[in-house]
């Protein structure tokens, strides 16, 4: 129990951790207060605070992303055009998917500003191109990990018999991550064309249900992967 506890008190303690748990919750909260709900128009009660709750974290999570421009930047310059061993498709989508990460944040700052009155602007164009570039992001990301997760397999049956158990096991270790990044991504991708101006694909047709379910899938699977040693970057 002390163990478990102190587990937790160095998770929160962490930026990256206590996301993970915010957002975990907040989507949690979406989950359950949408499906309480049903078809209410306005929900009250129990599923009316549970939605509550969720903008909230929500909003507490996009005021702390105020900060993470420099992170961003830091990563990107570190990772450059990526190693010259690497595959060169892995490289560019990964360049493409940290520049639209990038561009990212400034327009949620915008966005953001715009809702608290601080610049005269309309948010509403701000947060669908914020919106854009994080569903190109994860697109990208799944791409991503779709090539490496096709070169593993390809190694897997190449390697069939002659490397060592260990070498095997890495690699079967490395296929599953990718078919996590692949899930998480999807989910989220799911949830950012739901977020999109309306017109395009399902966008604003999902229930807070829908979206609770898809984005606690996507917290889920970035809390295993950070429990396991994995990265995931999940908005």
């Amino acid at each position: 129990m002390a163990a478990a506890l102190g587990g937790l008190v160095a998770v929160l303690e962490s930026y990256r951790g206590r996301d993970r748990v915010i957002r975990a919750l907040g989507y949690g909260c979406q989950l359950a207060g949408g499906a309480l709900a049903a078809t209410r128009a306005a929900p009250a009660g129990l599923p009316g605070s549970l939605l509550a709750v969720s903008a909230q974290l929500s909003h507490c999570r996009t005021v702390l992303r105020l900060f993470d421009d420099l992170a961003m930047l830091s990563y990107s310059r570190g990772y450059g055009l990526g190693p010259k061993d690497e595959d060169a498709l892995v490289r560019w989508l990964s360049v493409l998917a940290n520049l639209a990460d990038q561009l990212y944040y400034p327009c949620e700052h915008v966005a953001w500003a715009a809702d608290a009155g601080v610049v005269g602007a309309s948010s509403r164009r701000w947060w669908a191109l914020s919106t854009g570039l994080w569903a190109l992001s994860l697109l990208l990301g799944a791409v991503r990990s779709l090539r490496i997760l096709f070169q593993l397999r390809r190694k897997l049956r190449q390697h069939k018999g002659k490397s060592s158990p260990l070498s095997q096991k890495k690699m079967k270790a490395q296929v599953k991550a990718e078919v996590l990044s692949i899930i998480s991504s999807l989910a989220d991708l799911c949830n950012a064309i739901n977020w999109l101006p309306p017109g395009f694909l399902w966008a604003e047709q999902f229930p807070p249900w829908l979206v609770g379910l898809f984005g606690t899938i996507s917290s889920l699977i970035g809390i295993y992967q950070a429990s396991a040693g994995g990265n995931s970057g999940a908005v």
